[in-house]
């Protein structure tokens, strides 16, 4: 079996994949970023047949029948179903495969988790991989690779700290010698943004909003400190004493006020890291700054608002959603290098 996967692994290209909470990316060897969807899957309940992955199961998501489902097979990052992990990675090896000619793929795959999971949640990232064709799976910290991403000197022995604020989980770490000298992972992140508004318009104006609603309000009017000029956007949903539809316009110091306390979670831990953090370190963070990465640190005035509680310079790194899955490819491109930073349990000892 292994002799057979060896061979068909001669006409599969190796791949990178940040597996999100609300995005997947991923990268081929040689090729870069070829794919960037959402982690959504249409199941049909009745049949169990998969109807969609990635965008196509995105627009479905709150406008399907009851006995088609959209999942997020994952939950802060981690592996919640499975199965539907599972096909969706099939899928998107398939996908990355389907210009050549490899009937059966059996690539490489360097995979991007949080910090902190556990030996069953690293086994079910890898068993799902694996179930998708991958012929060997490696496993980086997502904070680690998204520091190799910005080309930071992950691997020297200066301090580099990087906050990546993802979909499900915000991961803060101070890194050096390629491993986590202090380190947090908070199920603070994008989503719980979300939930945050959908709170809000609850709350405040007896409105109840979809998720995506949600998503799309933060995008067009989130902030985190005053801006210059005030925006306003329409937020759509159901009048929760009428039940009719209703719209009501948002401004920006409303959204703030309703990410206020992700946001100072988030700030806090940082804060939290950087106390933990050693001496020596602290002096190569203030030289080089806090690196900001992940959708998250697309929020307005996010940097501001960490550089005045921290006084710490704070830069955000260029195209903050691919860092990660960047840091998988250059992984990739040269895994001796960096055999150091993988974290996979059965697999280390395969570098070859």
């Amino acid at each position: 079996m292994a002799i057979i996967n060896n061979i068909l692994g001669r006409f599969s290209k190796d791949i990178g994949i940040d597996l999100g909470t609300a995005n997947t990316l991923v990268y081929v060897k040689d090729k870069g970023i070829v794919i960037n969807e959402p982690s959504v899957v249409a199941v049909n309940k009745r049949t169990g047949q998969v109807l969609a992955i990635g965008e196509e199961a995105k627009k479905m998501v709150g406008k399907t029948p009851s006995h088609i489902v959209a999942i997020r097979p994952l939950i802060d990052g981690v592996v919640s179903d499975y199965e539907v992990t599972e096909q969706m990675l099939k899928y998107f090896i398939e996908k990355v495969h389907r210009e050549g000619f490899s009937l059966f793929p059996r690539p490489r795959v360097v995979i991007g988790i949080p910090l902190g999971v556990t030996e069953v949640e690293k086994k079910a990232v890898e068993d799902a991989a694996l179930g998708a064709g991958a012929r060997q799976v490696f496993l980086i910290e997502e904070p680690i690779a998204a520091a190799i991403g910005t080309r930071l000197p992950v691997q020297d022995a200066t301090g580099s700290m990087i906050v990546d604020i993802g979909g499900g989980t915000s991961e803060i770490a101070v890194l050096s010698l390629g491993g986590a000298v202090t380190s947090r992972s908070l199920r603070v992140a994008g989503d719980e943004m979300n939930s945050d508004i959908i709170r809000y318009a609850r709350d405040e104006f007896n409105l109840l909003l979809g998720e995506k609603t949600a998503e799309e309000i933060k995008i067009a009017i989130g902030s985190t400190y005053e801006l210059q000029e005030r925006i306003e956007t329409k937020m759509r949903g159901r009048d929760l004493v009428s039940g009719l539809p209703k719209e009501i316009t948002i401004n920006d110091e409303q959204a703030r006020e309703a990410l206020k306390r992700s946001v100072k979670t988030i700030v806090t831990n940082i804060k939290l890291t950087l106390e933990e953090t050693p001496p020596e370190l602290i002096a190569d963070i203030m030289e080089r700054g806090i690196i900001l990465a992940g959708g998250g640190s697309l929020l307005r005035g996010i940097d501001q608002l960490i550089h005045e509680k921290t006084l710490m310079p704070v830069h955000r790194a260029n195209d903050p959603l691919t860092c990660v899955v960047r840091g998988t490819g250059m992984v990739l491109e040269d895994l001796d290098m960096l055999k150091d930073v993988i974290v996979s349990r059965e697999y280390e000892t395969k570098l070859k």
